[in-house]
């Protein structure tokens, strides 16, 4: 029971108080019980659980400057350089991040505080063993990398939520086998970077890490209308496949590479269709597709690409042309026709006078004429009465004659 002007203050085995008189740093208490005498009501009591070991005061920097030997006694001061980062290890435990020209304080006691410094001109990437551990934090703290929702609680929470550190100074990419990467660090391209995971330190400085797909890719180019020679409007459509061969000249020469190779197929394709008239086009697709597909190659293998395949997809007439063009190839194809059927009835009467002549020169050929005759036209009758012989039917039905006067 508190009696008037006096104050009891019980400090758990768990707990540290800051006893403040007037606004001033008097003493810091660890476990026990506690009396003071206090009629003007000086005193003031600050209670911290040391299950969070890290002291976090508004006024911790005065204390430490103006209260120095009593504020060491009881508290650990940590504080990173200009280039150097702080992993704070809590019981052996990974813990915390304190980011460079950073100051925090822990409480001396019954949770071990170690601090790791990180020379951060040693480079931007962090450490295999490093992020392993980070990893293992992640894994015991419920955590991933790609968490969106746990970031902005993190963010929230301020500096209650020690995740946010984590989030906010490191960058982690992971890089496809069939990807390359791009390092840039505050706008300059440091190097490259292999499939596989990568992390990077991100304090005070902009760290970008840029993907490149180095498959197989296509374009479309729909819907161009070109004038041919012959002043014949025409649609195109063109399709091609392509592939990043190295992504340092692509990034060093253009600043979007896809459309560079767009306009780059529409001016090969313009310049090849107007050099030829309609007939050639029609003609010669597979030169024209050659000749589109070489000057694009000359344009891109500079700045580190790779054209690989190009087809004109859709050859599209006005629909007058068609119908005219349509007229000319059925008249093509009907000349075609008749002189092909003149030509095999000359082969035929050509055939019959060979045939009459050999008929003419051997009676046993032109009998067995009579005979093949005859099994023709008995094919088409029914009963046949037969009067006179075999010799007398063929007379009859069957007479072939040799012609006469030679």
């Amino acid at each position: 029971m508190n009696m008037i002007g006096y104050k009891r203050q019980v400090v758990a085995q768990h707990e540290r108080v800051l006893v403040l008189r007037n606004g001033v740093l008097d003493q810091v208490l660890g476990p026990g019980v506690y009396r003071w005498l206090d009629i003007v009501g000086s005193l003031e009591f600050e209670t911290f659980d040391l299950t969070d070991p890290e002291l976090a005061h508004p006024h911790a920097e005065v204390f430490r400057k103006e209260s120095s030997t009593l504020w060491n006694l009881w508290v650990e001061t940590v504080e990173t350089g200009e280039h150097e980062a702080g992993l704070v290890y809590l019981d052996g435990q990974l813990t915390r991040l304190i980011p460079p020209m950073s100051r925090r304080f822990y409480w001396k006691g019954p949770v071990e505080v170690r601090v790791e410094r990180i020379d951060l001109r040693e480079g931007a990437a962090v450490g295999a063993e490093v992020m392993e551990r980070i990893r293992r934090m992640r894994h015991r703290d419920g955590w991933t990398r790609a968490a969106a929702e746990y970031r902005a609680k993190a963010r929230s929470a301020g500096s209650k939520l020690p995740v946010a550190e984590f989030l906010d100074n490191i960058i982690e990419e992971e890089i496809a086998d069939h990807e390359m990467a791009l390092l840039l660090l505050d706008g300059r391209l440091i190097g490259t970077l292999e499939p596989g995971v990568h992390a990077f330190w991100n304090f005070a400085r902009n760290v970008q890490v840029e993907l490149t797909d180095l498959r197989l890719q296509e374009i479309e180019v729909q819907g161009q209308e070109i004038l041919t020679r012959d002043k014949v409007s025409l649609r195109i459509n063109l399709s091609a496949q392509y592939r990043v061969v190295d992504p340092v000249r692509v990034r060093a020469g253009l600043p979007k590479h896809k459309d560079f190779l767009y306009r780059e197929f529409q001016f090969g394709l313009r310049r090849a269709i107007s050099d030829r008239t309609l007939d050639e086009l029609l003609e010669r697709k597979g030169t024209t597709e050659q000749e589109v597909l070489a000057a694009i190659r000359e344009r891109a293998e500079p700045h580190g690409m790779a054209v690989e395949t190009l087809g004109i997809r859709d050859v599209i007439l006005p629909g007058d042309m068609k119908q005219i063009l349509n007229q000319v190839v059925e008249a093509e194809k009907a000349a075609q026709a008749n002189l092909i059927r003149r030509r095999e009835e000359t082969a035929a009467t050509r055939s019959l006078l060979n045939t009459a002549k050999l008929m003419d020169q051997n009676p046993v050929l032109l009998r067995l004429k009579e005979l093949e005759a005859l099994e023709r036209v008995t094919e088409r009758v029914g009963s046949l009465t037969v009067f006179g012989g075999m010799e007398s039917l063929l007379q009859g039905l069957v007479r072939i004659e040799a012609p006469k006067g030679g």
